[in-house]
């Protein structure tokens, strides 16, 4: 039989599980938040620990906190920022009270870690006390919109690293497809000639873009209101807490982190999180037409465009022997569908505080830990399984652009736009080149049409430059 331990809060009593380093409000929360039936994010639950480590070494440090309390407590967090204990975190991501529950969920476990550390038994918060101890000078308030964004760059660096890697790969294919000629489309119409590099040096840039545009949304994530307490105004904290708190956690996590300049700012505003999101958007919108793009070009094998062929994978269907889909080009997708979705849920609880709080950070940060989760995954398998191994049909490539029209419009300059749609629409209905028809009609010399209908010298600027 399962043995309990009784457990009293300002609601009431409850029996606690006798072994669980959780305590009655984490216990309340399970109960009363069954969402989403999943648990706090790790990185979140670990850079919550971080700060509570941070706090005790300078609570310790200022004489606030025993020694024999300080070091348990940094006993306790090093344990679970090991790793361990992940079954004690048992608050669901998406939970009411802006957050009190996870830094309650945290504060408890941080709590009886250190209290069977200091050889008391677990619920004896006479040892070690959860809020009085752990939570000295803290409120969830600054505590759990810190940890967010702790979270947040952490999780990004990921992200931008895998980034970095698909740009080097659309490159290294910009510059292996320089040489092959193909055709441009425009609403899904022959264009005019364009190197298939070209098309993939534009996928490069636009990743680039991406890559900045994350990286200036992560400079708000930086700035912190650790101190700001219940509303900003650093009730119950003393001013050696104050002036080192910032300063402690920047060297726990490894990156420079400074108070946010209006504490009331800083704690009731997340517009912060709504921009990292937003910049999230730009990103899978990007890679979502990127991967648009690689399916119509690779459609085929042989009643599509086939231009260029995608890595086989894995069989494409359970009943048409030897179909290949572009299955990494449409689980990206779908990892895009799923960011743009979650931005909008983020837009919304951004937009909901009300006052001195806003009380929907969990919302927010379920669902951008979750964008960046996905992202990250979704880059990782688009470089290594799709854009590196992408080869060129450059024999269709080059039929294609001998057989199009579209050099058709390089001739305006020299014939006139209507005399040029006159010939496009007889090289279509009679199959005859349009070279060909140019010179039966002995509109142009064959010399000066041959400069003019260089596909080379048509796909860089100054192909209007007039031709002799």
């Amino acid at each position: 039989m399962e043995k309990y331990r009784l457990e009293r809060d300002s609601v009431g009593e409850m029996q606690v599980p006798e072994d669980a380093l959780y305590g009655i409000h984490a216990l309340r929360a399970n109960q009363n938040f069954d969402i989403t039936g999943h648990k706090m994010s790790r990185t979140f639950v670990k850079n919550i620990t971080l700060i509570k480590k941070a706090a005790a070494l300078v609570n310790g440090e200022a004489g606030f906190l025993s020694r024999e309390k300080m070091d348990a407590i940094v006993w306790a967090c090093d344990e679970i920022l090991t790793g361990a204990y992940r079954s004690s975190f048992i608050v669901d991501a998406v939970q009411g009270g802006a957050g009190t529950s996870a830094n309650m969920n945290v504060n408890e476990v941080v709590a009886n870690l250190a209290i069977l550390h200091l050889g008391g038994k677990r619920g004896d918060y006479s040892l070690v006390n959860p809020n009085d101890d752990v939570n000295m000078a803290q409120s969830t308030n600054d505590v759990i919109p810190t940890a967010g964004k702790l979270a947040v760059l952490e999780l990004s660096k990921k992200l931008l690293r895998n980034l970095k890697k698909l740009d080097e790969a659309l490159l290294g294919k910009s510059e292996e497809f320089d040489d092959v000629l193909t055709i441009g489309r425009t609403q899904l119409q022959d264009a005019v000639p364009m190197r298939m590099g070209q098309a993939f040096h534009a996928f490069s840039v636009a990743i680039k873009r991406d890559i900045a545009r994350i990286e200036h949304s992560l400079l708000s994530m930086r700035q912190i209101n650790m101190g700001a307490t219940a509303i900003g105004t650093g009730i119950n904290t003393e001013s050696a807490y104050f002036k080192g708190i910032c300063g402690k956690l920047s060297e726990l996590f490894g990156e420079k982190l400074s108070r946010a300049e209006d504490l009331f700012d800083g704690t009731q505003n997340i517009d912060g999180f709504a921009e990292v999101s937003g910049a999230l958007k730009t990103l899978a919108i990007n890679l979502s037409k990127m991967c648009n793009d690689l399916r119509l070009l690779s459609s085929g094998p042989t009643t599509g465009l086939e231009e260029i062929h995608l890595p086989a994978r894995q069989n494409g269907s359970s009943i048409m022997p030897g179909k290949v889909n572009p299955v990494i080009p449409e689980v990206v997708n779908q990892a895009a569908f799923l960011v743009i979705g979650h931005d909008v849920t983020i837009t919304m609880a951004a937009e909901a505080g009300q006052l001195e709080l806003n009380a929907f950070e969990p919302v927010v940060f379920y669902q951008l830990f979750e964008s960046l989760s996905a992202l990250n995954g979704a880059v990782k398998t688009l470089t290594y399984n799709c854009i590196e191994g992408i080869t060129v049909n450059r024999e269709h490539c080059e039929n294609l652009v001998q057989r199009s029209v579209g050099v058709v419009t390089a001739l305006n300059p020299y014939i006139g736009y209507k005399k040029a749609a006159d010939i496009a629409k007889e090289s279509l209905k009679t199959g005859e080149s349009v070279r060909s028809l140019i010179l039966k009609e002995g509109l142009m010399s064959a010399e000066q049409l041959d400069k003019v209908l260089d596909p080379h010298r048509l796909t860089e600027p100054g192909s209007g430059d007039p031709v002799k």
